[in-house]
């Protein structure tokens, strides 16, 4: 198999170094020149992606921002052709699907919007590993939502990297829950840090800070992206986690602990509800 991959970054560096260790070709672009030679030397890619042999690859993996990602979409979309699917990896979807799936159509090659539902709060090549998608779930998001045969096209050419789980979903309904999962996690972490308390914090904290600031290192250029292109479910759960930790205050100043024991048990229970134990 002939994999392309633009972006050679945490998910695309994952996606190369995946392939590759599987026995597979890779073919790689990333507008960093010094990445894109660091993994030719390291052997993780054997050449550049470029237009004169895009239209060789099996499946070509689109890892950059969604903006870039509609660019470089529209710029090899005339020498994409018929054999490859191309898999966009972007964040959110809305946006980068809608025009992804007018280029494809306007260009004749098979689309596919993707997340790879894996990372790390470290961004870059070097991070990247072989085994960041074994057993993690894969969301994909399709023109025609019951194209069976191209899902299982989809989960053979993917399947050198492990994922565990496919979800067809539509690029709305990704971006209603993605806001809530991953880019308010985000935000609050990277809020979170910013207590004065967080300088002086070593010798009284344990897993609870680790757990809850282990986010707040991340990538600004890529989350501000993702933020507001997804920025209306985003503030709709802001607006939901303020309203309730304005309970809990509230609750502390009226110094209502019935209220406060109730608010707690509340969370904790849906927890349960929703997780298990």
């Amino acid at each position: 198999m002939i994999v392309g991959i633009a972006g050679l970054g945490l998910i695309g560096g994952s996606f190369a170094k995946a392939y590759k260790e599987a026995g597979h070709t890779v073919y790689a672009f990333d507008t960093d020149r010094s990445i894109l030679s660091f993994a030719e030397i390291g052997g993780f890619v054997e050449q550049e992606l470029t237009k004169d042999n895009i239209k060789d690859c099996d499946l070509v993996l689109v890892c950059i921002y969604p903006k870039a990602a509609i660019g470089f979409m529209e710029d090899m979309g005339p020498y994409i052709g018929e054999k490859p699917v191309v898999i966009d990896c972007c964040g959110t979807k809305r946006e980068v699907f809608t025009a992804g799936a007018a280029i494809s159509d306007k260009y004749g090659f098979t689309y596919v919007g993707g997340h790879p539902m894996a990372g790390t709060q470290y961004s870059g090549f070097k991070y990247a590993r072989a085994n960041l998608y074994h057993n993690a779930p894969m969301v994909l998001v399709l023109k025609d939502h019951d194209d069976v045969m191209l899902i299982s096209r989809i989960q053979k050419l993917l399947e050198p990297c492990g994922f565990k789980k496919f979800s067809n979903t539509t690029a709305e309904d990704h971006d209603r829950i993605i806001a809530f999962t991953s880019q308010l996690a985000h935000v609050v972490s990277n809020a979170y840090v910013k207590s004065p308390s967080a300088r002086i914090h070593k010798g009284f904290s344990a897993g609870s800070y680790k757990d809850m600031t282990r986010v707040a290192w991340l990538n600004p250029q890529m989350w501000a992206e993702l933020f507001l292109d997804n920025k209306d479910f985003l503030i709709d759960e802001l607006d939901t986690i303020i309203s309730n930790l304005t309970e809990y205050k509230e609750a502390m100043e009226a110094g209502d602990r019935e209220r406060l024991i109730q608010l707690l048990a509340d969370g904790r229970d849906r927890k349960e509800e929703i997780d298990g134990r």
